[in-house]
């Protein structure tokens, strides 16, 4: 019996691949096919000078620019629903290219930071993925090292065999959502564009 389990397992640690982490660690916090962009210009987006007006504006105007800005940052919105209301507040500030500078302020400061924060939390997952990889590796290491004694602890082989399956599991689990992660800081680069570019269009 033990030296069935002793073939069928040294059949299995013949077959196993190495993790999924074999993607290009040279940034070892970026497992992303991306381009890894780590800061935006704000410059880049908005073509009109962009002035710290929060001395000159009233606090009603502040509120207003605020309001507006909260709104478009938010992702789960769509920005054609928000349309009508951006024309609005154009419409009711003379479409004044500064004070529309100064949403689009706002709403950059907000989402930059976010993805800045999002960035950051990929490159603690990936860390991570490697530490687990690396753990995968080794277990496999040691099993396959227990495997080739003459009278293997199956006890210990049943040990590393149960921890193995369950990091193995994580690793996977983890892996598939690595594209959603890397896709957000685009959407909000995107989102960040467009936005600009209604902002733009609403002063017209």
């Amino acid at each position: 019996m033990r030296l069935t389990r002793f073939l069928n397992r040294a059949t299995v640690m013949a077959c196993l691949a190495s993790p999924a982490a074999a993607a290009d660690f040279s940034d070892p916090t970026w497992p992303c096919v991306q381009r890894k962009i780590e800061t935006l210009s704000l410059g880049l987006m908005w073509p009109h000078p962009v002035e710290d007006a929060s001395d000159e504006i009233s606090q009603a105007l502040a509120v207003q620019i605020g309001d507006l800005a909260d709104t478009l940052a938010l992702r789960r919105v769509e920005l054609e629903d928000i349309k009508p209301l951006v024309q609005q507040f154009s419409d009711a500030h003379q479409k004044d290219v500064a004070i529309l500078g100064q949403v689009f302020s706002r709403v950059f400061d907000t989402l930059s930071t976010r993805r800045a924060q999002i960035i950051k939390g990929i490159g603690t997952f990936s860390l991570g993925q490697i530490e687990l990889a690396e753990k995968i590796d080794a277990s496999r290491q040691e099993m396959s090292d227990l495997l080739a004694q003459d009278t293997p602890d199956f006890d210990r082989i049943d040990g590393i065999e149960e921890q193995l399956d369950w990091d193995q599991l994580i690793h996977s689990d983890r892996q598939q959502s690595i594209q959603y992660l890397c896709e957000t800081p685009q959407l909000i680069e995107r989102r960040l564009f467009s936005i600009s570019q209604m902002l733009q269009q609403a002063s017209k």
